[in-house]
């Protein structure tokens, strides 16, 4: 166990998450341990209590509890080579600054409550220097993933998303006949635990943060549509949140959507995909686009079509 730990942050890691800024600085510490102690309230910077999205800034003093460091297990730790050759095949783009993976569904983009492995530690244990997420995508939910393989593009590109200069353009399939053109969701959104602990969000205008998603049906069926969404901000759930509010809830979606029959039983995963993103990094633009899964098209052909745009 080690005692209190009062650790000034250096220039290398400003304006990154402190949740990743713990990750990297208690190495030995479950993670599940340290989302613990921030959802308690138990870290401290400058002396004041922090909400979990906090970013450091370079100067500032952090106060870690007390914890106690896990043996290293290198076999235990070390990915199966199938996950490992799996996601390496998904590596969209890759240079010295940057890494862009295409997700799969199920898959976690980090360690953390009940989940041993996500992308970046399997991509870390194959990958020499550094290597940090860009942003986050759920768990069910598959696509474009930026990982900066350095602190400078770390620190711009993160800022780039606090700036809202991203942008990130989704697929979904969702439940209904959705026949609209173009419309904009702005409902405030508040995150709660349920009564079981589970992470949930819901639309609060009182004490909801400010949310803004696009839609645009591509294709609208009897049964599912399918539709492309943009978001002006990156609140958790929140597309899905969006969709099932306006009554067309995505399918597959074991939170927010409604039970499965029909065609839908075919998905067998969450129907949302990061489709696309564009950004510009050091004045050159980028954009790199994940193929839309064989699924999102199978579902959507089993309902009667309406064509609203093209597909």
């Amino acid at each position: 166990m080690t005692g209190v730990q009062n650790v000034t942050v250096d220039q290398a890691s400003d304006g990154q998450r402190i949740d990743n800024y713990l990750i990297k600085i208690l190495k030995k510490v479950p993670k599940s341990r340290i989302y613990r102690m921030l959802r308690s309230g138990e870290v401290r910077v400058d002396g004041k209590r922090i909400q979990p999205l906090f970013r450091v800034v370079v100067g500032q003093t952090v106060r870690i509890p007390p914890v106690i460091a896990a043996p290293v297990d290198s076999e235990a730790v070390r990915p199966p080579s199938q996950l490992i050759e799996s996601l390496q095949r998904r590596i969209l783009y890759q240079d010295s600054d940057l890494l862009v993976l295409d997700k799969p569904a199920g898959i976690a983009v980090h360690a953390g409550s009940g989940v041993s492995l996500g992308a970046i530690e399997v991509l870390k244990s194959v990958t020499d220097g550094f290597l940090e997420l860009v942003h986050r995508l759920d768990r069910d939910t598959s696509g474009v993933l930026l990982l900066a393989r350095s602190p400078r593009v770390l620190k711009s590109l993160q800022a780039s998303f606090r700036e809202r200069l991203v942008t990130k353009i989704y697929r979904a399939v969702v439940h209904g006949h959705l026949a609209v053109n173009s419309l904009e969701i702005s409902s405030p959104l508040q995150r709660y635990l349920s009564a079981s602990g589970e992470r949930r969000v819901r639309v609060d205008a009182e004490t909801g943060r400010q949310a803004v998603t696009t839609v645009t049906t591509l294709v609208a069926g009897d049964v599912v549509s399918t539709v492309q969404v943009g978001i002006g901000t990156g609140r958790t759930h929140q597309i899905r949140v969006h969709l099932a509010e306006l009554g067309h809830p995505v399918v597959g979606d074991e939170k927010y959507g409604e039970k499965e029959r029909g065609p839908t039983r075919l998905a067998g995963r969450l129907l949302l995909h990061a489709e696309i993103i564009q950004f510009d990094l050091e004045d050159r633009p980028h954009q790199y686009v994940a193929r839309v899964p064989d699924v999102f098209f199978s579902v959507q052909n089993q309902s009667p079509l309406s064509p609203v745009g093209e597909h």
